[in-house]
């Protein structure tokens, strides 16, 4: 695989990752607003996009595990930090969700 398509999978895992993000600060301000409905669709979308991102991730971990060399460049770094502090924030949330609930 050319560094060029690890960055482009890299790009895809910030994207993912980034969009979760935003859906769940989103769904934290649903919950002040006791709107629990909106808040519950978007953890759920939250969700689907970091099932994206996880799949993007297993495509590169796939590739590593069969041998191929990666050229891991910054981006793919930095792909790897967004989607594991967004999967941290998820977690963060969801607590914070309970207090709210």
């Amino acid at each position: 695989m050319t560094k060029e398509e690890v960055s482009m999978i890299g790009f895809e895992i910030v994207a993912y990752s980034g969009d979760a993000r935003s859906k769940l600060l989103l769904a934290v301000e649903k919950a002040k607003q006791k709107d629990f409905t909106e808040c519950d669709k978007l953890i759920s979308e939250a969700n689907d996009c970091l099932n994206d991102a996880h799949k993007s991730q297993t495509e590169l971990l796939q590739l590593e595990a069969r041998g191929e060399n990666i050229d891991i460049g910054f981006i793919t770094v930095h792909a790897q930090d967004h989607l594991m502090t967004t999967i941290l924030l998820k977690d963060i949330i969801n607590n914070l969700l309970d207090i709210y609930r």
